[in-house]
């Protein structure tokens, strides 16, 4: 072959050398994943790569921390200061930038051949690349553009589990610290209530057991401050390891003094249940893996056959007469006769039905997985409501009325006593419904955008506490 007539072969092999170089955009994944949690958080999402972003994020997060510390936040600190959240961060950069390398094409293969007969030598020098890498192309920058989206979309399932974990762990932390300064009040009024039963039995003017009563009551009091205490240090160190922080920043550390108020009304059912449908990471994640498949399926149906290779030959000839080139082209064809690519055909096909299916249950399970967690905030909204709009103000009317008859000479001191302590233990149940409800509303988010979570331990402890103490 001439060598004009390589001419267009050597143009062609350059097309497709420019083509190899474009590739899966992977630097939108980090904003792709902030714009999907949009309606979950409006805190920053980035990693920080150089000494000085380390230093501003630092600086930032002292500032959150130079102030009682809201639920929102606590959401920033541990964007901003989470060494657990960066990691992620980079880990699916990492994994993006793995999946989009599907979408290059191989690299070509240089030979180099020197042979030498009598007076002639013969230097051959060729090129070749895959020719069906270069025809499925463009199927396998769709299949790559799909892999970093699903990569990107686990990602944003991770956020959500962390951020959720964060915004728990605020929950629990402040209840428990509100708790513990219930249990030192009360440990408080039953050391005097104790020491006024004492008294009276000096005069004799109560029993024995009446003072007793008392007595009890108080070294109870004393145990459950200690334990209340003990809880609200565990508390605390949860939410310092879900926000990264380190020694010096959990010492700076200061919680907000009580829980958020009750909202005026619950979220609407169907309101809540629409948004989810075009919020759910799972259920999207699931369709970009069957779209994957089918046309990773497509693609299948071509390279299980076999591959073919093209390559460009130059070869200089050297004998006593002089030398001369000479160009050509090569092609190779892989023969299917051992493997006919049928068995990874039967298995593509199979893999993509097994993920349509899967979209099918995923969209079932989302919806019992949202019917549950919206049932299950409702009902906590409910019952905290309950608390503080019926049995906290009758509780209130029914001391105050306890307290008019003991002036009024009605009935005893101890009457007062026991109303006191029926009083709180139905604030330590109130203080629990509410911790119940904000744990719910952070479940039900969670579920909103895709990552259900598991019931929150430790609930049904305030409740049970403030029952053995209406007990006694």
């Amino acid at each position: 072959m001439n060598r004009p007539a390589c001419k267009p072969i050597v143009a062609t092999f350059l097309l497709v050398l420019l083509a190899g170089c474009a590739t899966t955009d992977t630097s939108k994944v980090l904003t792709q994943t902030q714009q999907d949690l949009a309606t979950f958080t409006t805190a920053p999402l980035d990693i920080a790569f150089t000494t000085e972003q380390v230093a501003q994020r630092r600086a930032a997060a002292q500032r959150l921390l130079a102030q009682p510390l809201q639920q929102a936040d606590a959401v920033g600190l541990a964007l901003l200061n989470s060494p657990a959240l960066q990691a992620l961060l980079a880990r699916a950069m990492a994994d993006a930038s793995q999946a989009a390398q599907q979408d290059r094409i191989a690299n070509p293969r240089l030979g180099l051949e020197w042979s030498s007969l009598l007076d002639e030598t013969e230097i051959a020098r060729r090129i070749s690349f895959g020719l069906l890498d270069v025809l499925t192309l463009p199927h396998r920058q769709d299949m790559a553009a799909r892999a970093v989206q699903q990569v990107q979309l686990q990602m944003s399932m991770d956020v959500v589990e962390q951020i959720s974990t964060v915004r728990q762990a605020w929950v629990k932390a402040v209840a428990a610290q509100e708790a513990a300064q219930y249990a030192q009040q009360v440990q408080e009024a039953a050391s005097i209530g104790a020491e006024l039963a004492r008294r009276i039995q000096l005069v004799g003017n109560s029993s024995k057991l009446q003072a007793a009563r008392q007595q009890l009551w108080y070294a109870q009091a004393t145990v459950q401050l200690a334990q209340a205490r003990d809880e609200a240090q565990s508390a605390r160190e949860a939410l310092v390891r879900a926000l990264g922080l380190d020694s010096v920043q959990a010492q700076a550390l200061r919680l907000a003094a009580r829980l958020p108020d009750l909202p005026a009304a619950a979220k609407v059912y169907d309101q809540t249940m629409a948004q989810a449908w075009q919020t759910r990471l799972d259920l999207r994640m699931a369709q970009a893996a069957w779209e994957s498949a089918q046309q990773a399926r497509t693609l299948g149906q071509w390279t299980s056959r076999g591959d073919v290779e093209i390559g460009l030959r130059n070869d200089l000839v050297r004998d006593v007469e002089g030398s001369n080139t000479r160009q050509g082209l090569e092609l190779g064809l892989a023969l299917p006769l051992f493997d006919d690519g049928s068995l990874r055909r039967a298995g593509l096909d199979a893999r993509s039905l097994a993920l349509a299916l899967q979209v099918q249950a995923t969209e079932r399970q989302a919806a019992s997985q949202l019917r549950e967690s919206y049932a299950h905030y409702r009902s906590t909204y409910e019952l905290a409501r309950q608390y503080r709009d019926e049995l906290l103000p009758l509780r209130k009317t029914v001391s105050e009325e306890t307290l008019l008859r003991y002036n009024g000479m009605l009935v005893s001191v101890f009457d007062l006593l026991v109303d006191a302590q029926e009083q709180i233990a139905l604030v330590r149940a109130a203080l629990a419904a509410q911790q119940q409800f904000w744990l719910a509303d952070a479940a039900l988010q969670a579920a909103l955008v895709g990552k259900p979570l598991a019931s929150a331990p430790g609930i049904g402890q305030l409740f049970s506490r403030g029952t053995s103490d209406a007990a006694h």
